[in-house]
């Protein structure tokens, strides 16, 4: 049965509602006055982060686009974790404060890297790690490259890095798009959340929305260096860093993290019905399941 004019004009309100909860804070938060501290990574690239509360570190890792603040203090989660944690919230190498080389080696392994230059510059000799999106791949990269840096890894809104489950044919899409200034139109379309596909006037739009507060040119690097992010089943198959994955129902990365459940040893895959890739991380469900994580992990509840 085809939906009246009405219904498809309010689907798509609320569709883009929920795009621009996710992608829009970027501009305005990178602007503001949020006070963060910056530390030099082992390369050479100058990382900010900021840090909230006391008590077992946490640290964030954001998704493609966002920062710090436009990730996760939009949606409280930097205020919620405080109350019982220290929260340590990382502007990624290529986006808000941090710096934006343009060389695609500059990211994937390098990015999970920064933790550990991170926790070094903190004096911390472990911490929590919760990544969302991008942020999740990065977390599972660490998980393989430093496990005994890690008390516990969260990976939301992805999962197994692999050439098998990768849409590369998007990220190179995504790339060009990126280095001829159009914008994140293939991001868009890849996580749009509708039942019905966006227009064209609709994905350009939101896509240069994407990365109005952006260099994109370092974005584009960024996606250049996602397959340096890839992890064996060998090194899941012995992994011992507790793993919760969380992921929406709806979310077009659920079959990453349903690839992890038969292989990953010391995972739990947690499934937000309903749930999709725009707005997991306003969901109270998310902030949640990682509290009932660590505390589950600390045995102090």
């Amino acid at each position: 049965m085809k939906r009246s004019t009405t219904t498809r004009r309010l689907m798509f309100r609320a569709v883009l509602t929920t795009l621009i909860a996710f992608v829009a804070f970027a501009g305005v938060y990178a602007q503001s006055d949020a006070s963060t501290e910056s530390f030099t990574a082992s390369d050479g690239a100058v990382i900010h982060y900021l840090v909230e509360g006391r008590g077992d570190p946490v640290v964030l890792l954001h998704g493609i686009t966002g920062t710090a603040a436009s990730n996760w203090g939009a949606a409280g989660i930097i205020d919620r974790l405080a109350e019982e944690f220290q929260v340590i919230a990382v502007d990624q190498r290529g986006h808000g404060k941090s710096d934006k080389p343009h060389d695609p080696a500059s990211y994937g392994e390098r990015m999970a890297l920064d933790v550990v230059d991170l926790l070094d510059h903190l004096r911390l000799q472990q911490a929590h790690v919760v990544g969302y999106s991008m942020g999740g791949f990065i977390t599972m990269k660490l998980i393989a490259l430093a496990p005994d840096r890690l008390m516990s890894a969260v990976v939301g809104g992805a999962g197994w890095p692999s050439p098998e489950l990768r849409d590369d044919e998007m990220f190179q899409a995504l790339a060009v798009a990126l280095e001829e200034g159009r914008g994140g139109g293939p991001l868009v379309e890849f996580l749009w959340p509708g039942e019905e596909p966006p227009t064209a006037e609709q994905v350009q739009a939101i896509g240069l929305a994407m990365v109005a507060s952006n260099d994109p040119l370092a974005l584009a690097a960024v996606v250049r260096g996602m397959s340096a992010l890839d992890v064996s089943a060998e090194l899941l198959r012995i992994n011992k860093v507790p793993t919760l994955n969380i992921i929406g129902s709806d979310d077009p990365l659920k079959p990453n993290a349903d690839a992890l459940v038969d292989v990953m040893q010391e995972h739990r895959l947690h499934v937000i019905e309903g749930a999709n890739h725009m707005n997991t991380l306003n969901s109270p469900e998310f902030h949640d399941t990682i509290r009932a994580f660590f505390i589950e992990l600390c045995n102090c509840a």
